[in-house]
Order: structure tokens, then C-alpha cells, then sequence
């Protein structure tokens, strides 16, 4: 089917969500087996060569998704770009930015875990970018799913506005089809790999429970119109019809507080039913309001409209090197259209560029095309100084759209090359592998002169370094992952900073009096300027925040960087002769050092939100070694499958080799997740022990 036949009402862009190891591969692969892009399902664990979106070597050696996969599939005429994204916490990234350029997603969930930990956080991040979702439940015909428990969970944890559409016939192996709410049928299969789905009536057992949930949709449905609500009124149940209630359930969906819930098995024919909730409840570019960006001349706020005759806009939310063509940036296109050999403008930069080739990503293969539209995904070949979050438009018409937040990584590791000659292959390689990821960072320490590399957890950094050895063929000697501390303060202090020098002819003179106190949690640095008359002229006021904020990078107990705190200038001195920019930039440093250190410093470090899951056997064991680990166990709850959920807060510098030893203590049944949470006071005598180790280096 050539893609210019298909309307914009007619495109779907998609993301695939879900906690690590709930499915969502593996629902993909059935998909794109459904839909005949496959010809076979791939195995995220298999000899088979895997799964179509998990292509990377460590994908496949691990059976994890690391990086988000884009393909495109055709389904009943609609048009549906795919992003399968990774469950694991280390790559949340990835979700971050794909559910960034999505207009909805489906939400997969293990049948016999029910929402998980990673399923939370997901879901936290499609409320957050207002992305509409449909629900499936995965593996309900497994030895322990189950529906109905997985369903309770979903209103526990995340929304009570989850409703079936469709009911399992049958319980775990001998589930075979489902219950069509909307029409009243039963579909069907005699094995779940079927070719098709075999129509029929509904099984006399479960007409009731049908009727029951088809009422909840209904009343669900009418409240999304005026009309209907009337309608239903007057007539009840009877007088909607098929397309009222369709009509109904969609504008529901589509407002993102409506979850619209189906299950079965990712890789089965059950698949078409996935499908079909996608192109007839998730929004077309068309239903998306239009985006707003900012007019880089002039500041003004300014729209763009889901067409093609709109200027170009678009956002550049991935990049990855590709072995055959370089660098590919992976853009969803807004307004207007890229067209192969034309020029677009890098709003971010400022700077014009000429777009090469257009490829349509089929996950590591490509297929060239000569346009991208409005509402559409796919990937340039070779723009110089895009980014993730760079904006692309027309020349004529520039626009800045909004970019994507990532989180500061707290795990760092040394790294060195082994040999003199892969020293210069490794700058090149992690400077690539930086591009791609924008949250691994590498910088350099200034007292030891290594190469420290930061990411979101011990896999993440694992990953690359392992990407490092192949891809770029580094070997490279790693040390112990370290903690990001932070310093803050507790209390507040004024001081004084004056630089008074006399060298024989013009001298340097700068005196400021500045205030520090702690600023609310999480916001960083905050300068406030309180100067009344001319004690200190406007022209010296910022070199001052600068000679702070420098100050504030190195810290006074161990020399980690100081967040969260107000400095206000309010008063100080001049001399018309001898002040100067450099002057009042050094009483700036003085004022904060004295200042710091009066006002109760503390050291800060990360401490995680972790989950383990673990059988009840295990469960005394995995509470002891927490506690070790100066973990606050916050909350416990009872799993299906008799299985056990601990909530906790755990300093990260206590987890490191946590998976291992977890595995260990429960023979290899439990698992955990973890992300930041926050950064918390260390206890005295903890924050003693870093001083010292940090002193000694």
C-alpha cells in the first residue's frame, strides 16, 4: 500500500510500555506477524535470531529491550508506527523520549504479576505527557495468570477507570478467545498461533458477566457527550447503538483518564484484537491538539497545526549510529514535511542544514523514502548537530518546540584504556555513545585526570562498555561504580567577601556581603539580587553569582558539588579606579567559601526507591539484608501467586551488586527494580567516613 493513500485520520503512532519481562517484545513480534510484516515470531530468548525490535547483540544475549525500536505496520487501512520501548529502570530514558513524539500507547502488563514496579513508573510517565493508553494483559493463559487479579491491581495501583472491552473464555491454559463487549460475540480459537479468529455466539456461562460489563462500558460511554447521556436517559442501555458507544468510548479514551482493558496471549492471533483498539480508540496526529513552540526572534508563543501545508516543524527525539550510514536522527514531524535534499533549519543551534536521505526504520533495517509528512515518524541520515530535543523547521518559519528532561545520572565509574592505541578510539567511541544516550554523561576529573562515565545504574554503564568493546573494538579497564554526592546546608550565614589587591598601579577592589540559606529541595542554585542604590554597580552584580555559583561546584566538606541553596546579595563596595568584573567575581568566591562553611553544611546522597518481589519463604531474609544496607522498609504487600512485594528506600551506595546477592538469597526466585527517589542527608558518622575516603584520594 503506497503511503501517500492514507490520510492523517487514518495514522497511528504507538508506544509499547510495560514493566521488564511482562511482554512487550513479544507482543510487538505478534503484531507485526498479524499484520504480515514478519513471517515468523522472533523470541526475545532464542536460537531463531531473536526478536525483530530487540536487534542489538546485548538485547539478545540478556532477552531485555536496552534501546527504544521504531517499525511501521498496516492494520484494516490505518497506517501504525510502532516505538517498543525497554521496561528496565536503567533505560526509562528511552521511554521518556519516545512517549515524547507518541500520541498513545499500549500498556502491556504480565498476567500472573499484575502491575509491577516498572508498570508504575511508565504509567507515571504517559500521565505526565498526557499520552491516552489501551491495557493488555499478557500471559493470562499461563499457570498463574489471571485476568481478573491483574484487572484488580490496575485499580489498586493506577486507575479506577480501567473497564474491560473484552473477557477472557477459559482460565489460564484453557483460555481460547475472549467476549467482544462492543458487539456481543464470542471470538475464538482452537490454538492460540490460529491464522484467525472464529466468530460465534457468547458461551451461556458468561452471558451475564458479559451483560454486567458491556452496562459498565455503556454508562462510561454516554458520559463523554451531553447528547448521549440524554439519549441513555430516555431509552437506557437499548438506545445506544453500536457506533454511539464507540463514538463514546473513544472521546474517553482520548481524554487520558479512561483505560480501555483486553488480554490474552502477546504472541496469538488474539494479537488482531490489540490491533484492533489501537486505530479504533487510540488518537490519530489529528486528535492531538496542536503543538506550541516559541518564536526564536522574538519569544512569542506560536502554534502548528497537523498538516502538511503548515511550515515544517519537527522534533529530533533519538539519535543512533548506524554501521552503513552514520548517524541517523529519528524525528516526528509536527507540521509541514521533510523532503529529501531540501534545507531545514536547526532552530536549536541556529544553523541551516541540508537533509540527505529519509529512511523509513523497520528496527535495524531501513528503507529509503523522499518524504516525511505531518504526523509521521521516521529517520534522517546525517544532519551534523542534532540532538536529542533539537527542534528541525522551515528556514522561513522558525520555531523552538519544547525539549525533553532528563534526569542527572547517579552511578559513575572510572574508566582508562588499556592500551595507548585504543585511547584515541575510545574518546571517539564515547563521545558516540554520549550522543545517542542523553543520560550518560562523561567528564573528566580534574585531580585524578580519569575519565569518569556516569549513567542510571550499574546495567546502564555495563551496557556501555560492553557497546564500547564491540562497536568500537575499546578494551577498556573499569574501576568500583561511585556515588554522585552532593553537599548542601542545613542553616544560614552572612559573609563577607572582599578582594583587596595593591600591586603597584592599578589595584583590584571588590566587596560583597551575601547571604546563604537552604532553598527548597530539588532546585538547585537560586541567586537574588537585593542591592538598593548603587553599593555595587549593576555591571559587577553578575560576575559576583558567577565567582558563586563556580564556587558551589566544589564543595567545602569533600569537594562534591553544592545544590539547593539561595544566595542573596545585599550589600557591599566599590572603588570608581580599582573595581572591576574579575574584582567583585573573586570577593564572590571568598563570600561563598566563609559563607558555606558557617552555615551547617551536609553531604547528600542518593537514595533509591527500591521493589523486590520475592516468595513468602524468602521474604525474612530479603527484609534482614535490606536493613543492612541502612534500608527504611516502607510498605509490604501480598502478590498473586502467593509471592511478596517490599517497598523500601535504600541508599544507593548499599546496593551495589544488589541483583546478585538478591538472586543468591532466594535461589534466583526474587527480583527487584529501583529508581532515584531523592538525595537525603547522609547520618554523621556516614558523612565522616566519606570526608575521609574523599581526603585520602
Amino acid at each position: 500500500m503506497a503511503e501517500k493513500q492514507i490520510s492523517l485520520e487514518k495514522f497511528r503512532n504507538v508506544g509499547i510500555i510495560a514493566h521488564i519481562d511482562a511482554g512487550k517484545t513479544t507482543t510487538t513480534e505478534g503484531i507485526l506477524y498479524r499484520t504480515g510484516i514478519n513471517h515468523k515470531i522472533g523470541t526475545v530468548r532464542g536460537d531463531d535470531g531473536g526478536a525483530t525490535t530487540d536487534w542489538m547483540d546485548q538485547e539478545k544475549e540478556r532477552g531485555i529491550t536496552i534501546t527504544s525500536a521504531a517499525v511501521t505496520c498496516f492494520w484494516k487501512d490505518h497506517k501504525v508506527n510502532i516505538i517498543d520501548t525497554p521496561g528496565h529502570i536503567d533505560f526509562t530514558a528511552e521511554v521518556e523520549r519516545s512517549l515524547r513524539v507518541l500520541d498513545g500507547a499500549v500498556t502491556v502488563f504480565d498476567g500472573k504479576m499484575g502491575v509491577e514496579a516498572q508498570s508504575e513508573t511508565v504509567w507515571r510517565q504517559a500521565n505526565k505527557y498526557g499520552v491516552p493508553r489501551v491495557c493488555f494483559i499478557n500471559k493470562i493463559n499461563q499457570i498463574g495468570g489471571d485476568f481478573y487479579k491483574s484487572l484488580e491491581s490496575i485499580h489498586k495501583r493506577l486507575s479506577r477507570n480501567a473497564f474491560p472491552i473484552h473477557l477472557p473464555i477459559g482460565f489460564e491454559k484453557d483460555i481460547n478467545g475472549v467476549v467482544d463487549l462492543i458487539d456481543m460475540k464470542a471470538y475464538t480459537y482452537k490454538e492460540f498461533h490460529d491464522r484467525e479468529l472464529i466468530v460465534g455466539e457468547i458461551p451461556e456461562d458468561m452471558r451475564e458477566k458479559a451483560k454486567n460489563a458491556r452496562s459498565l462500558l455503556v454508562e462510561n460511554a454516554v458520559e463523554a457527550e451531553e447528547e448521549l447521556m440524554n439519549k441513555f436517559f430516555e431509552g437506557g442501555e437499548e438506545a445506544i447503538t453500536t457506533e454511539e458507544l464507540k463514538r463514546g468510548l473513544r472521546k474517553r479514551v482520548l481524554a487520558g483518564d479512561f483505560f480501555l482493558v483486553t488480554g490474552g496471549d502477546g504472541r496469538g492471533v488474539i494479537v488482531e484484537k490489540v490491533l484492533d483498539l489501537m486505530v479504533d480508540y487510540l488518537p490519530s496526529p489529528l486528535d492531538i491538539p496542536a503543538i506550541w513552540g516559541t518564536n526564536p526572534k522574538t519569544a512569542e508563543a506560536i502554534d502548528r497545526k497537523p498538516s502538511d501545508k503548515e511550515p515544517m516543524s519537527a522534533l529530533a527525539f533519538k539519535l543512533a549510529t548506524d554501521p552503513f550510514v552514520g548517524k541517523l536522527i529519528f524525528v516526528r514531524v509536527y507540521s509541514g514535511k521533510i523532503t529529501a535534499g531540501s534545507y531545514i533549519l536547526n532552530a536549536t543551534t541556529g544553523e541551516k542544514e541540508r537533509v540527505g536521505r529519509l529512511v523509513r526504520m523497520h528496527a535495524d533495517k531501513r528503507e529509503e523514502i523522499a518524504e516525511i509528512g505531518a504526523g509521521d515518524i521516521a529517520a534522517i541520515v546525517g544532519l551534523k548537530n542534532a540532538t536529542t530535543g533539537t527542534t528541525i523547521c522551515d528556514v522561513a518559519h522558525p520555531i523552538i518546540l519544547e525539549s525533553i528532561d532528563f534526569p542527572d545520572p547517579p552511578v559513575s565509574i572510572a574508566v582508562e584504556p588499556k592500551t595507548k592505541a585504543d585511547q584515541e578510539k575510545m574518546g571517539i567511541g564515547l563521545g558516540r555513545l554520549a550522543e545517542e544516550d542523553p543520560t550518560f554523561r562523561i567528564h573528566t576529573d580534574d585531580d585524578t585526570g580519569q575519565t569518569i562515565l556516569s549513567g542510571m545504574g550499574e546495567l546502564h554503564l555495563e551496557i556501555i562498555i560492553d557497546r564500547l568493546k564491540r562497536e568500537f573494538n575499546v578494551e577498556a579497564n573499569t574501576g568500583e561504580p561511585q556515588v554522585a554526592f552532593r553537599e548542601s546546608i542545613r542553616g544560614t550565614a552572612e559573609a563577607q567577601g572582599k578582594h583587596v589587591k595593591q600591586s603597584g598601579g592599578r589595584g583590584q577592589y571588590g566587596d560583597v556581603w551575601v547571604k546563604f540559606e537552604p532553598s527548597e529541595p530539588g532546585k538547585g542554585f537560586e541567586f537574588v539580587d537585593v542591592i538598593k542604590g548603587g553599593v555595587v554597580p549593576q555591571e559587577y552584580r553578575k560576575p559576583v553569582m558567577e565567582g558563586i555559583k563556580e564556587t558551589l561546584e566544589g564543595g567545602v566538606l569533600a569537594g562534591y558539588p553544592v545544590v539547593d541553596v539561595k544566595a542573596t546579595l545585599y550589600d557591599g563596595s566599590y572603588h570608581d579606579v580599582d573595581s572591576s568584573e574579575l574584582a567583585f567575581q573573586l570577593a564572590g568566591v571568598l563570600a561563598t567559601r566563609e559563607g558555606i562553611k558557617n552555615a551547617k553544611p551536609i553531604i547528600l546522597e542518593p537514595v533509591m526507591k527500591l521493589e523486590a518481589t520475592t516468595p513468602e519463604e524468602f521474604m525474612g531474609d530479603v527484609i534482614g539484608d535490606l536493613n543492612s544496607r541502612r534500608g527504611r522498609i516502607d510498605a509490604m504487600e501480598d502478590l498473586q501467586g502467593g509471592a511478596k512485594l517490599i517497598r523500601a528506600f535504600v541508599p544507593l551506595a548499599n546496593l551495589f551488586g544488589y541483583t546478585s546477592d538478591l538472586r543468591s538469597m532466594s535461589q534466583g526466585r526474587a527480583a527487584s527494580t529501583m529508581e532515584l527517589h531523592a538525595y537525603e542527608e547522609v547520618p554523621p558518622n556516614v558523612a565522616q567516613e566519606i570526608i575521609e575516603k574523599r581526603a585520602s584520594k
